[in-house]
């Protein structure tokens, strides 16, 4: 293979590696401008998506043309060979996918411009050591490098997190001052002068990180908006103001609604026209180096200096719009998009309940601190002063509206959503101004986090979860710089000492770890799905309950029995890969049971009267199916442990009892299933049940007694004898708890039974 082919291949590989970070760079930053509308329900989620998809369309015509960071904002490009800047361009792009998509198969949102920087920076360090280690009369390392950029990158993380979360708070506290939870209620011409502020705001975003940068507007008009700035936003605020308070006198228009809609657009359009380039701009830099190279003659790509990137090439209007429609495409279609913006959404949510992070010293810390400080500041703010704020902050009307509408509920109401986006939309106006390296990733969820909390969503309920969040996400973006530069950095001297094979390869487990990664999050979201309870703002009946309780025992006995099964598997063939699988399954069926038991309050709140008398029975069925898992572990945890440090293994005769017993406790479970299942339960019914109990017990202590024989034998060890004690035992408590399922489940249909009488 020739030198020009070679090189023609790389350029079309980044290519392909730009459509891929297309979409996994979409599913990231769709959280940016998706979260406020969608918590809020200002509109059906097809109709959001229509406005943000042509947020994003629009705005990727206003992209300014090739992104300068990646041609020579990190690093200097005439010190750098042609070789060597394909490589460095190959290395950032294999590396952005992969940090982006594990980032976005947890559901957490990163900064796309902080992970191509570092990427840059990382492969373009590596590069240059390699360059200065060759030829030791070229310049040092980081004469390679602007290190002023990664400086400011840095910066722009800290300034985001702190500023945009101070203002977040403070906007919402004056907003929710103003609105109070009763929005209806609301001031009409001081709800018209706060929508003509806010859409006078986030026309100043549009103006400024939109309109600005348009491939095709003129020097002329670029001049005049930048010149006239100031007065055109007074213009839109007074036009907007008047307009809304017309709107307000005679009609039912929702000045709410519209904010969030148009603040959706615009940021759905900023991303597309700013942070498109963190994308597509490495590759086009790529191809720009490639005709670079062909105008050169095919010189010596080891020799070919990269001088002319610094120069600025324009992007065609052409290629903007089809990495438009690839966003577009991939805003519809990303399940992982979604799941990201339920992180944000989780973080926010104006209710308490299931909390997706656990809590930590720092963040209680940081609640008892508060507390405390909330203490101070009533004793000296006048006690008529604290009760009318309180009165402004009583989510009593929001708690109404939410039970009223259902499953149709908001996880917050639209002032919040509103503040959020007008909030964001000002910093990021400001920042761009001023030329403050903000990440538009940073400013939108810090922001949410703030009004989030200025809003009393962090309540005593649920503070130390969500500080811990933000705080795991935040950390996460710390993360990303570090690992995207180190990971970048090494397969940058992979690409360079290993040469075409180690391309090849490398490309290749990038594709295997993206194919094991949607895997990984297709079972998560399956997980989810199943375990997205109809409780979930839906009300209860008599006859819903009666028929949760039915599936979550079946799906608990079935869970348990295939343990069960594969544990005396995993031991009879000291299989330990097998039992590390099967702790795995375990893992997920403890979590699902923990989740129903701590989410138990929500079934409460939206049960009807007339299952008072099931709901405690529904309660006890949720407690023994928690003892089942724990059980379980018990079957699981010391087996493997077991097999782990090479202990003997259980001989012929414990197997084939362990087996018995197995069987026995299949067909128990299966008889609870089949008696349950079927509606009516009888007397009878009741003392069969007991029977198979008392015959599965008996059958318990029998194996026992042969355990104690053995053990007097000298036929078994220590280790041998506490494991299967331990099988044992929890054979037993198995049996325990089936039964009291059985009588928990039966003690609610006689109960609906009665309730028909």
């Amino acid at each position: 293979m020739d030198t020009n082919t070679f090189y023609l291949i790389l350029v079309v590989v980044l290519a392909i590696l730009a459509a891929s970070d297309l979409i996994v760079g979409v599913t990231n930053d769709a959280v940016n401008f998706l979260n406020s509308a969608i918590g809020s329900k200002a509109a059906s989620m097809k109709a959001i998506m229509a406005i943000a998809a042509f947020g994003v369309l629009f705005g990727a015509t206003f992209s300014s043309g090739m992104m300068e960071v990646a041609r020579k904002g990190i690093f200097h490009p005439e010190l750098f060979s042609f070789s060597n800047i394909m490589i460095i361009f190959l290395a950032v792009m294999v590396t952005d996918i992969i940090l982006l998509d594990v980032f976005n198969t947890f559901g957490l949102p990163t900064s796309t411009t902080v992970s191509i920087v570092f990427e840059l920076l990382g492969a373009a360090l590596a590069i240059a050591y390699i360059r200065t280690s060759i030829d030791a009369g070229t310049d040092g390392v980081l004469d390679y490098i602007n290190t002023k950029k990664a400086f400011e990158i840095i910066s722009g993380i800290l300034l985001s997190v702190v500023v945009a979360f101070t203002a977040g708070a403070f906007f919402q506290y004056i907003t929710r001052l103003l609105f109070s939870f009763d929005i209806k209620k609301a001031n009409k011409f001081v709800s018209a002068i706060w929508g003509g502020f806010s859409i006078a705001a986030i026309s100043f975003f549009i103006l400024i990180k939109g309109a600005k940068s348009a491939s095709f507007m003129t020097a002329d008009i670029k001049a005049y908006i930048h010149d006239n700035t100031f007065m055109l936003v007074i213009v839109f605020f007074i036009f907007w103001t008047l307009l809304f308070f017309i709107l307000n006198l005679f009609t039912r228009f929702n000045i709410l609604r519209f904010i969030v809609l148009v603040g959706t657009f615009s940021l759905a359009m900023a991303f597309a026209g700013n942070d498109l380039v963190n994308f597509i701009g490495v590759p086009l830099a790529g191809f720009a180096s490639y005709s670079t190279f062909v105008a050169s003659g095919s010189a010596d790509p080891n020799t070919l200096m990269m001088a002319a990137l610094a120069g600025k090439v324009p992007t065609p209007l052409l290629l903007l719009l089809l990495a438009g429609v690839i966003m577009m495409v991939t805003l519809f279609f990303s399940k992982k998009a979604r799941s990201v913006v339920k992180t944000s959404l989780d973080l926010s949510r104006q209710d308490s309940g299931d909390e997706r992070f656990r809590s930590s010293a720092i963040a209680r810390s940081l609640v008892r601190g508060s507390i405390k400080m909330g203490k101070v500041l009533e004793s000296i703010i006048p006690a008529v002063i604290v009760r009318r704020i309180e009165r402004r902050f009583d989510e009593t009307p929001f708690k109404h509206e939410q039970k009223i509408l259902g499953k149709k509920a908001p996880t917050f109401d639209m002032a919040r959503a509103a503040g959020t986006l007008v909030v964001s939309s000002i910093l990021i106006s400001i920042g761009t101004a001023m030329k403050l390296p903000l990440s538009t990733t940073y400013v939108t969820f810090m922001v949410a986090m703030g009004t989030s909390f200025a809003d009393g969503a962090w309540g005593r309920e649920s503070a130390v979860y969500r500080i811990s969040g933000v705080m795991s996400v935040v950390g996460g973006w710390f993360m990303t710089a570090i690992s995207a530069s180190v990971v970048a950095a090494s397969i940058a001297f992979a690409f360079y000492y290993g040469g075409a094979f180690a391309m090849f390869t490398i490309i290749v487990l990038a594709g295997y770890m993206m194919f094991h990664t949607h895997k990984l999050h297709t079972s998560k979201t399956e997980e989810a799905a199943f375990d997205e309870a109809a409780e979930q703002g839906e009300k209860l009946t008599t006859a819903t309950i009666i028929n949760k309780g039915i599936e979550k025992i079946e799906y608990s006995f079935m869970q348990v029995l295939s343990i069960a099964d594969r544990v005396i598997e995993g031991l009879q063939m000291e299989d330990m890969q097998k039992l590390k699988v099967v702790n795995k399954d375990f893992d997920r069926f403890n979590r699902r049971t923990k989740k129903w038991k701590d989410n138990v309050n929500v079934a409460i709140e939206n049960m009807d009267e007339e299952t008072l008398e099931v709901m405690h029975n529904y309660v006890q069925v949720l407690d023994y199916l928690r003892e089942l898992a724990h059980s379980s572990s018990h079957l699981v945890r010391p087996s493997k442990e077991h097999t782990a440090n090479k202990h003997k293994p259980f001989t012929d005769v414990q197997i084939e009892e362990l087996y018995g017993l197995n069987a026995e406790v299949k067909a128990y479970f299966l008889k609870i299933l089949s008696l349950i299942k079927k509606g009516e339960i009888t007397e009878a019914d009741g003392e069969e049940v007991t029977d198979y109990q008392t015959k599965l017990l008996k059958s318990v202590k029998k194996t026992i007694k042969n355990q104690v024989k053995r053990i007097k034998e000298g036929t078994v060890g220590t280790r041998n004898t506490l494991l299967y004690f331990d099988l044992l035992s929890e054979y037993k408590n198995l049996t325990l708890f089936g039964l009291n399922l059985f009588k928990s489940q039966r003690d609610m249909i006689l109960i609906s039974e009665d309730d028909e009488e």
